[in-house]
């Protein structure tokens, strides 16, 4: 159904519903967009979303954002928040934004602190970080979400070993439909769990090769949980 030649963006709709995934590219650059009628979120905005909105939507429909979820603090997730909430205050947003991400994740939390002490005096909107350390289910914006953990990792230091990423995937459900993005990470069962039966789900294939990876997923395993989903997409496949 999918090849691994797919062309940014890709997008998908069932009825309000609707995904924009602008990139996926590793190292590189990610950024979703969500919406519904009456629902405005972004997902992993990394570097170049900003132009990517700006250019598709505009102004008026970036203001209408109102959460951020942030599967990891990787550069190629976050490296295009500090623009986003420049520019945000630049059209002098007033309703509050809510940014959710792993608890312990550092790179948001740190981008958080210094973005207060140089813009606190002029910011016009307030910016909640929201820390999820479970994987209870909340509602925003007639959109359920559903975190869920997932098996990230990291080189370490020594170039060799690997250690775990505060990470997270995230089920979005409305009106009956669901997208389930997996963020990065190798193969786990929460995914397998989630993806399955999910309306879309956006699975990464981001292993060099066929090797078998505790870093990311080979195409032949995102392919496998892809096809358990109604329509699934391919993503973060290495160029």
């Amino acid at each position: 159904m999918k090849t691994i030649n797919q062309k940014y963006p890709l997008i998908w709709r069932k009825d309000d519903f609707f995904i924009k995934i602008y990139s996926s590219i590793p190292n590189i650059s990610t950024g979703i967009l969500i919406t519904t009628d009456k629902a405005t979120f972004i997902v992993d905005p990394g570097d170049g979303i900003l132009r990517d909105l700006n250019k598709d939507v505009g102004a008026v429909t970036i203001l209408k954002v109102s959460d951020i979820f942030i599967s990891h603090g990787h550069h190629d997730h976050i490296g295009g928040v500090w623009s986003l909430l420049t520019y945000l205050s630049v059209l002098r947003k007033k309703s509050a934004l809510n940014i959710y991400y792993p608890k312990g994740g550092k790179e948001i939390e740190s981008i958080y602190h210094a973005f207060q002490k140089v813009y606190r005096k002029e910011l016009s909107y307030q910016i909640h970080l929201q820390p999820l350390d479970n994987e209870k289910s909340f509602r925003r914006e007639s959109i359920t979400i559903k975190p869920f953990r997932v098996n990230h990792r990291e080189l370490s230091s020594d170039g060799i070993s690997t250690e775990p990423v505060p990470s997270l995937g995230y089920k979005f459900i409305y009106d009956s439909k669901s997208i389930c993005y997996g963020g990065d990470t190798a193969y786990c069962g929460s995914l397998v769990k989630h993806a399955k039966d999910s309306d879309l789900a956006i699975v990464e294939a981001g292993a060099k090769n066929n090797t078998v990876s505790e870093l990311h997923m080979t195409i032949e395993q995102a392919t496998q949980i892809g096809k358990t989903a109604k329509d699934y997409f391919l993503v973060h496949v290495p160029e």
